[in-house]
C-alpha cells in the first residue's frame, strides 16, 4: 500500500528533485533495454495525460508540461509504473542551457559514431577532466566532450562494447546516470520551445 511516508521514501530513493514550476523531463533508468524491465511509456504518458506528460521515444523519457509538485510526480510515476525504477529529473530550462553550449560543434558527424546526452542522478561527486576516453588506452569506445551540471556529452562508436563502456560512468562520476541519443534530445528541446 503506498502511503505518503513510502511514497516520500521511495521518491527520495528514485527520484532526484527539481523546485522550478516550468516544463520538466523525466528520464527512466534502465527501461526497455535488452528486453530487461519493457513496458510501453506511450501508455505511461496516456496515464499520466491530466499533467500534460509527452512521451519522447522508447527508453522512458517523458516531457511534462504542466505544473506538479515533485512529490506529486513521481508518486503517480511510481504508481502507474509496473516495476520500480529510477527516476531523474530536471527542468526544461536546466537541458536548454546545458544544450547550448553546443558540446558537438567541432565533432564530424560520422555513421559510425553516436552522439549521446548522459543525465546524472545530481552534479558529479568527482570533478572529471575532459575530454574522458572508455578505454583510457587502445580505440576508444566512449568519449565524454563535454559536462555541464548533471548532463554529460559524448559520442560512441556503433559497437555492441561501446554499450558496456557507457555503463562504466556511473562508477567514474560516482552517480546513476541514465543515456539518450542526442536525436532523442533534440526531440525533447523541440517540444520545450513550442511549451
Amino acid at each position: 500500500m503506498l502511503t505518503t511516508n513510502n511514497i516520500r521514501r521511495r521518491f527520495d530513493r528514485l527520484c532526484t528533485p527539481y523546485n522550478d514550476p516550468m516544463a520538466l523531463v523525466i528520464f527512466l533508468r534502465s527501461i526497455n533495454v535488452g528486453g530487461y524491465r519493457t513496458f510501453r511509456p506511450s501508455i505511461l504518458a496516456i496515464q499520466l495525460k491530466d499533467y500534460g506528460v509527452v512521451n519522447i521515444g522508447a527508453a522512458g523519457t517523458f516531457v511534462v508540461r504542466r505544473p506538479i509538485s515533485k512529490m506529486r510526480l513521481c508518486s503517480e510515476l511510481l504508481r502507474n509504473l509496473p516495476f520500480e525504477a529510477e527516476v531523474m529529473t530536471c527542468t526544461g530550462q536546466e537541458l536548454i542551457a546545458a544544450a547550448s553550449a553546443n558540446p558537438f560543434d567541432d565533432e564530424l558527424l560520422r555513421s559510425e559514431i553516436v552522439r549521446f546526452v548522459s543525465v546524472l542522478a545530481k552534479p558529479p561527486q568527482v570533478p572529471a577532466s575532459i575530454p574522458i576516453r572508455i578505454p583510457e588506452k587502445g580505440k576508444w569506445l566512449v568519449k565524454v566532450l563535454a559536462v555541464h551540471n548533471r548532463f554529460l556529452f559524448g559520442i560512441y562508436r556503433r559497437e555492441m562494447k561501446a554499450i558496456s563502456a557507457l555503463g562504466k560512468l556511473d562508477k567514474l562520476f560516482g552517480v546513476s546516470v541514465t543515456t539518450r541519443n542526442w536525436n532523442t534530445v533534440r526531440a525533447i528541446l523541440k517540444l520545450l520551445e513550442k511549451s
